[in-house]
C-alpha cells in the first residue's frame, strides 16, 4: 500500500489523464464511426469509396504508427497542438474504424425492406437512416461498441510514450524513486480494471434496457 499511499497525486494525475483520453477520443470514436458508417451504406459512390478507404487503412495500421504520424507528423505541416489533443485524435481516429464497422454489421441486420418502405414513403437517405434504420441497428450494436470502447480506454496507454500524463506513464518515476515495480504495476492495473468496469457496466445497463432480447 506504501507506493500507492505515497504516492497517491502521481497516481491521481495519471488516472485521470487515462480517463481524458479516454472519454474524448470515445466521443470523436463515436461521431467519426457514425459518419463512416453513413458513408459506407450511402447511395452515393464516392462516400462509400471515402468510408471503405478510411476504415481499410485505419483498421490495418498499427495504432503506435499511427500515433507517430499524428504527433510527429502533423507539427511538419505547421499543426502545432498540445500532445494530448493529438493523442485524443490519434485514439479517435483508429477507434472510430471499428465503432463504422460495429455500426455497419448492426445496419445489416435490419431488413431491407424497412428501408424500402420509408423510400416509398417519400423519405430520403438521411431521413431513412436516422429515423428508421439506425434505432434500430443501435439496439443489436451496444455489446460491440462498448468492447471497442473499452479497447481504446488501454490502448490509451500508448500515449505515454509521446508525453502525454496518463496512468502508464506512473511507473517511469516510481522506478526511479525505488520503488517496487510489481506493486507499482498493480495499482495501475487497478486503475484501468476502474475504467474499464465503468464502461463495461455502463453498456450493460444500455443493453439491459435497448438491446435486442435473446
Amino acid at each position: 500500500m506504501d507506493v500507492l499511499t505515497d504516492n497517491f497525486s502521481l497516481y491521481a494525475k495519471g488516472f485521470l489523464g487515462t480517463l481524458e483520453l479516454t472519454v474524448y477520443a470515445s466521443v470523436l470514436a463515436l461521431v467519426l464511426g457514425f459518419v463512416m458508417a453513413s458513408f459506407r451504406v450511402a447511395p452515393v459512390g464516392s462516400l462509400r469509396v471515402i468510408g471503405t478507404v478510411w476504415v481499410a487503412v485505419l483498421r490495418n495500421t498499427p495504432l503506435t504508427l499511427l500515433f507517430f504520424a499524428v504527433l510527429l507528423g502533423l507539427p511538419r505541416f505547421g499543426l502545432v497542438l498540445p500532445f494530448q489533443v493529438f493523442a485524443v485524435l490519434a485514439l479517435g481516429c483508429y477507434t472510430s474504424a471499428f465503432i463504422c464497422e460495429a455500426l455497419r454489421s448492426g445496419i445489416n441486420t435490419v431488413p431491407t425492406g424497412q428501408g424500402e418502405a420509408a423510400r416509398s414513403l417519400g423519405m430520403s437517405f438521411g431521413q431513412t437512416l436516422g429515423s428508421v434504420v439506425l434505432p434500430q441497428a443501435f439496439r443489436a450494436v451496444i455489446p460491440p461498441v462498448g468492447s471497442t470502447l473499452i479497447a481504446l480506454a488501454k490502448n490509451s496507454a500508448i500515449a505515454g510514450a509521446f508525453s502525454v500524463t496518463e496512468l502508464l506513464g506512473t511507473y517511469k518515476p516510481l522506478n526511479e524513486l525505488g520503488y517496487s515495480i510489481i506493486w507499482s504495476f498493480v495499482w495501475i492495473a487497478v486503475g484501468y480494471l476502474i475504467i474499464t468496469l465503468a464502461i463495461s457496466a455502463l453498456f450493460n445497463l444500455m443493453e439491459k434496457r435497448w438491446g435486442v432480447a435473446r
